[in-house]
């Protein structure tokens, strides 16, 4: 199965059973803690997420996949590159992941496919495969069937990878030999929680996505709360700062697919040109990625936030005017958010 898995492009898979109770008082404190933001989804489903067996009856065994993401054509040094693009306020910056094409879909066929491969070995069987699509424990199934630890973040840890991977399971109704769980290895070290921009890890394995900058830019659907819009600075889909920060991500894996590669038109960008791209131009330019599914009614908030952090700064009459072409916006969300920005001075 291994050798299958690594000839559909998956770096590691792993195996684990279906009892997931000891993650259940955690899950629920966070709940309760409303750390999940507007995510109700994550409340409407409750515990099936800690329990496989009653999310897909029949369930005994879960394959668990680890797919990293960084382009074939990331350089060493790669962090550090990235920390410059955080620097150039003018520049919108797109988190790693998201500027090759969607995630969900790459991984949800390969998925199948090595769940046909082996259906051809071992006979038909009941299975159905997960991407992030569901309620699922994601990283807590990653972790316990040895794809890494969670770290401080709450991310997967690998020694041989980082955390620059996708994660993918297969529920199937076959009981499979479990694989050994790895130890932690973040040690004394709190890197992830001093890089945080908004201080959205708010303890050691406890993140609170209301505060989360790849919460608020593409899962909240609402006006980004005023008093953290500063801290977004130039980000404008998604924050990799406390994987960027993690020294475990020294050993971050590229990958063999051209599938993450970076797409023309996703990095590099001036702040003026993504907030000039009109509805056809965001669906021609993200057409297969992942940013697609925001719409470009968040995109032009997300692109606001980030123009007003940049005025912030430095004035700019280019942006100033990109701004002032859709000032009057049929959203209300997205003119708040440009009104917003074009009150911004620079050290105001």
């Amino acid at each position: 199965m291994r050798g299958w898995a690594r000839e559909l492009g998956f770096s590691q898979i792993g195996v684990t059973g279906v009892d997931l109770s000891a993650a259940e008082p955690g899950l629920l404190a966070w709940l309760a803690n409303g750390f999940h933001g507007e995510m109700a989804y994550m409340e409407h489903h409750g515990l099936k997420r800690a329990r496989p067996a009653e999310l897909v009856p029949g369930t005994a065994s879960v394959i668990t996949a680890r797919m990293d993401y960084l382009p074939a054509s990331t350089p060493p040094g790669w962090q550090d590159i990235e920390f410059e693009r955080l620097r150039r306020g003018s520049e919108g910056v797109v988190s790693v992941y998201a500027r090759g094409r969607d995630y969900h879909k790459v991984l949800r066929a390969r998925l199948q496919k090595l769940s046909d491969r082996i259906a051809q070995r071992i006979g038909p069987f009941g299975h159905r495969v997960f991407t992030d699509s569901a309620p699922v424990l994601e990283a807590e199934l990653a972790a316990r069937s040895g794809q890494g630890w969670r770290g401080k973040h709450t991310l997967v840890l690998s020694r041989e990878a980082g955390s620059t991977f996708f994660l993918g399971e297969i529920y199937v109704d076959v009981a499979l030999p479990a694989s050994e769980p790895v130890t932690h290895h973040c040690g004394t070290c709190e890197a992830c929680i001093a890089a945080c921009p908004t201080g959205a890890i708010v303890a050691p394995y406890r993140l609170d996505a209301r505060r989360c900058i790849s919460y608020l830019t593409i899962e909240h659907h609402g006006a980004i709360p005023e008093e953290l819009r500063p801290l977004i600075g130039n980000r404008i889909y998604g924050c990799d700062d406390c994987q960027l920060a993690c020294p475990w991500n020294k050993f971050a894996q590229r990958s063999p697919l051209p599938d993450f590669d970076e797409r023309a038109g996703l990095s590099g960008r001036t702040l003026a040109e993504l907030i000039g791209w009109s509805e056809a131009d965001f669906l021609r330019l993200t057409e297969g990625s992942p940013i697609r599914r925001i719409g470009h009614e968040r995109w032009l908030r997300n692109v606001a936030v980030a123009a007003g952090n940049a005025l912030r700064q430095a004035d700019d009459a280019a942006l100033r005017a990109a701004l002032q072409s859709v000032a009057a916006h049929p959203s209300a969300l997205v003119r708040e958010h440009v009104a917003w920005a074009l009150a911004a001075r620079p050290g105001a």
